[in-house]
């Protein structure tokens, strides 16, 4: 199967990688400046235990790199419902590029700046890419 809606997914779950290994490369050197000894530090230690500890600059990596994980996981299913029923281009195929544009643009905006106001706008107008391709997956399966 070729549909050219799969190229945004793909090019999300690059990104997604991107800003994991951003993290990684941030964090732990932040771990070291902080004085947190990873091999030492008490079992179950868990990164909400020390994030208190870190740099908000160090913090926000972390913190979009969980965003990636939540609300684009929708993205996805809703991207693979719409190849499978052959309505990945058109409309669908822009509406996941604006997805995806805002996504990155989210990220880069929470990593370098985090001010909340561009944040929200940011999220509500790709929150609104994904309402309407969801609207669009139940469109050409439950209706067609």
């Amino acid at each position: 199967m070729n549909s050219p809606i799969l190229a945004p997914a793909a090019v999300l779950i690059l990104w997604s990688l991107t800003v994991m290994m951003w993290m990684i490369v941030t964090r732990f050197p932040a771990f070291k400046k902080a004085g947190i000894d990873l091999a030492n530090g008490p079992a179950g230690t868990r990164y909400q235990d020390i994030e208190s500890s870190l740099p908000e600059k160090v913090n926000w990596k972390s913190h979009n790199y969980t965003h990636l994980m939540e609300q684009p996981t929708l993205f996805y299913a809703v991207v693979a419902v719409l190849a499978l029923a052959g309505a990945g281009s058109g409309l669908n195929l822009q509406l996941a590029w604006a997805y995806v544009g805002l996504r990155i643009a989210h990220s880069l905006w929470q990593i370098l700046i985090n001010t909340v106001p561009v944040r929200v706008v940011l999220f509500a107008l790709s929150s609104t890419c994904l309402i309407v391709m969801a609207i669009n997956a139940v469109r050409v399966t439950v209706m067609a």
